[in-house]
């Protein structure tokens, strides 16, 4: 066995194909191209490569490389041709970042600091909301579940809160100004408070709770520190925060304080609540935690207390596991916190438009159905088919130069595909027609099984769709996709 790689691809892609390979020489393997016989490489399956590729094509390769998109289960396809068969990028043009360090596994599941996931309003909250709450908060990524109590307000079944929380399987702090509070909360088994300070040390020699330290005066590190040597001498666990003031009320001071603390204290516990960045700045949460992690990670921080109050830091935790892990990673590599995860590029991406002006216009003149395809680059949106190339920055334009006028469902189909469109260029977005948009971890998407087949669209009658079959058209062409039929 040789270590000669076959890369399979379409009528369309394959001159993109070829170029991008001979771009990337000297390679450490060789390889060649076979295309198998359908116009758009994405719709490929694996029954479909299973019926067309013959031994002779893929004689003495080590390894098939099928288009990202490709549907089906790769394992029983390898097993069936006695070749592994794997999957390669979404877009030809990724391949220099797919066999370089994007090719190495990167392992996110490792982190090493501890979410604590604050419920602000749990008195005005029943027991089954909070656990509702809770359990949203643990599916972000959050390990400890921070009941909130509010000032001047009554919390009659905090105990109940904290019991049903233990018997659901949550860690639980509670965080109250009020020290009859904490102490209810100590009784009822919390297994943190939050917070202590030298003049309220006192409840945690009769505590079996871990406290979270904060100064008696604000800004005070000296405080903090006579409330730690309190807790020393008990000889009791303890986590120390220096209190993260926001913009222009303190912000780089109270940096410099934790940088003081971590230095002189290298051993302790230390917690960071982001929550006054997070909340009180007007600007993507997923920028904020990305820089403050990275401050955590330098300081070696062990805890973070995250909220969701204001509607735009709604997934502030999910960000802050998504920050945690790929700042552990890159700190792991002893790297830059690039190419570890996308996810916290929410309205931007680092390479936005694969396809420049010229490529799409080369692809255009080898269309030959009625098809629209809609691609993006840094000049414009593009429509094409077979009858020609369109371009322009706004979606309108193109209204009466579409041929659609007998067909709304095709019409309503290329609304929603332009709409897309338009976003991904006007942000600089990645645009693949009939795909989703990505906002990185700001929306919550099902996983995507590409085992399995996409589902039919929704734009034609079930009688006239063929939505995800290359092998299949229809007297109109597809309202649902740009498939068009393959050449058997």
């Amino acid at each position: 066995m040789t270590d000669t790689i076959l890369f399979l691809t379409g009528k369309l892609a394959e001159p993109s194909l070829r170029q991008v390979l001979a771009e990337m020489e000297p390679l450490p393997f060789k390889y060649r191209i076979h295309q198998l016989g359908l116009s758009v490489a994405a719709l490929m399956t694996d029954a479909m490569i299973g019926r067309r590729l013959k031994p002779e094509h893929y004689q003495n390769c080590a390894q098939i490389i099928v288009p990202g998109r490709c549907r089906g289960d790769l394992d029983a396809l390898s097993a069936e041709l006695g070749v592994q068969v794997t999957r390669g990028p979404d877009e030809v043009k990724d391949l220099p970042l797919h066999f370089g360090k994007a090719r190495k596994p990167v392992d996110l599941s490792k982190y090493s600091v501890k979410i604590f996931g604050e419920i602000v309003d749990a008195p005005e909250r029943s027991i089954d909301s909070i656990i509702e709450r809770a359990s949203y908060y643990r599916d972000s990524g959050a390990d400890v579940i921070d009941i909130g109590c509010l000032p001047q307000e009554q919390f009659p079944h905090m105990e109940d809160a904290i019991n049903a929380l233990h018997s659901n399987g949550f860690i639980v702090s509670v965080d109250s100004l009020s020290l009859p509070d904490l102490e209810r909360a100590s009784k009822a088994g919390a297994d943190y408070l939050l917070s202590l300070t030298e003049e309220t040390i006192h409840l945690a020699e009769s505590s079996d709770s871990i406290p979270i330290l904060v100064p008696a005066e604000p800004g005070s590190l000296a405080s903090l520190e006579r409330a730690m040597e309190m807790m020393d001498k008990m000889g009791k666990p303890f986590i120390a925060d220096a209190i993260l003031d926001p913009i222009h009320f303190g912000l780089t001071e109270s940096i410099v304080r934790y940088h003081q603390l971590r230095s002189k204290y290298p051993d302790i516990e230390i917690m960071m609540g982001v929550g006054n960045l997070t909340e009180l700045t007007d600007a993507d949460t997923s920028g904020i935690n990305a820089m403050l992690f990275g401050i955590i990670s330098e300081l070696n921080i062990n805890c973070v207390l995250a909220t969701e109050v204001s509607p735009h830091a709604r997934r502030a935790i999910k960000e802050a596991d998504v920050a945690r892990r790929m700042m552990y990673a890159a700190k792991e590599n002893n790297s830059l916190p690039r190419d570890f995860s996308p996810d916290l590029l929410i309205a931007h991406e680092r390479k936005p438009f694969p396809d420049t002006a010229a490529e799409i216009e080369t692809l255009s003149k080898s269309i030959k159905d009625p098809n629209y395809r809609i691609k993006i680059a840094k000049e414009g949106i593009f429509v094409f088919n077979r009858d020609g190339l369109l371009k322009d920055t706004d979606p309108f334009e193109f209204y009466t130069q579409l041929d659609v006028k007998e067909d709304a469902g095709h019409a309503f189909y290329l609304g929603v595909e332009l709409a897309r469109a338009e976003t991904a260029w006007q942000l600089g977005k990645r645009y693949t027609q009939d795909e989703e948009l990505q906002w990185g971890c700001a929306v919550e998407l099902d996983e995507e099984d590409l085992n399995q087949q996409k589902a039919e669209g929704t734009t034609m009658k079930s009688s006239e769709r063929a939505c995800g079959t290359a092998e299949k058209t229809t007297k109109k062409g597809r309202a649902c996709g740009t498939a068009d039929k393959s050449n058997s």
